[in-house]
């Protein structure tokens, strides 16, 4: 197998933001309580982080942020993907630049393409760097799927290493898994980790650990320890407020959180907007009964 650019949680960070820009000061203070929580990578600018927001330069400085924050104690793992492959290419040059150990590349989306499409241009992306890549696969935001047959072929690339799979279809993930044994697959939904894992997979790339990390970490600690009935016990505890988190579209929720903790501020660019009372309260009950002091 391919060596695994992490295993157990990575976190699909948010970016803090306020009036004028990205708020650097509660990024700062959102990677310590990530890295003090115990998680095993960080996932920067990507759907979480409302990429598809963010000026290039932006983008780029944030990345650079959280490279020189983190200094090499998990890996920075950079949203680079488009729906236009020659701006992924820039991108993801950049961010090897700036000092990101691997990329994450979401299909292409609005203009679609072809399953065949999907490989050339993850090929020509991975090409274009030494870095090793995640394709991710989100139809419920691109409108597209990659299909199994297609990550056997992905996975003939050197630099493309495994894919975030957030289908929630495990029919997929286990055609996935006995068609690619040395491709790894990472779960793109929380609610559905345990079970991933168990069909082989390397972990989430996790939204609730932005707000209980020690605990996500925890889940998958107890399963690769061989205490797969603890780790499920955690994943059915905490169902419900992960249910909660995506109430209304990522990552609205998780930034109402995220502020109802002191972490950053609730602010989001539209067409993202502040999430509504009845949602949020419930979000918070569901916090405050697992200890959060929100």
């Amino acid at each position: 197998m391919k060596k695994e650019i992490f295993r157990g949680i990575g976190t699909a960070l948010v970016t803090p933001m306020d009036e004028n820009g990205v708020d650097y000061d509660s990024l700062g203070r959102l990677l310590d309580f990530q890295l003090e929580g115990g998680v095993d990578a960080l996932i920067v600018c990507a759907t979480t982080g409302e990429a598809p927001t963010l000026t290039d330069g932006e983008h780029i400085d944030t990345i650079e942020f959280c490279v020189d924050r983190v200094a090499g104690r998990v890996p920075v793992i950079a949203g680079t993907g488009s729906n236009y492959t020659d701006h992924a290419v820039e991108m993801s040059v950049k961010a090897k630049e700036v000092g990101a150990d691997a990329l994450l590349c979401v299909t292409p989306y609005y203009n679609k393409c072809t399953q065949k499409g999907l490989v050339q241009s993850f090929y020509k992306i991975a090409d274009a760097t030494d870095l090793p890549m995640i394709v991710y696969s989100v139809p419920g935001r691109t409108g597209m799927k990659i299909m199994p047959d297609t990550c056997v072929e992905l996975a003939k690339h050197p630099n493309i290493v495994g894919i975030k799979e957030a289908t929630g279809d495990m029919a997929t993930v286990v055609e996935i898994a006995a068609k690619c044994p040395d491709f790894a697959i990472w779960s793109g939904n929380d609610d559905i980790t345990v079970p991933m894992m168990a069909m082989g997979g390397s972990g989430c790339i996790s939204v609730f650990s932005n707000i209980m990390p020690r605990e996500a970490k925890k889940m998958v600690t107890l399963f690769d320890k061989g205490d797969i009935k603890g780790a499920a016990a955690l994943q059915c505890r905490y169902k419900a407020l992960m249910d909660a988190l995506f109430s209304e579209v990522n990552p609205i929720p998780v930034k109402a959180a995220l502020a109802a903790m002191g972490i950053i501020q609730d602010c989001l660019r539209l067409p993202l907007t502040p999430m509504e009372p009845e949602h949020r309260a419930k979000l918070l009950e569901l916090m405050r009964a697992e200890g959060l002091r929100v």
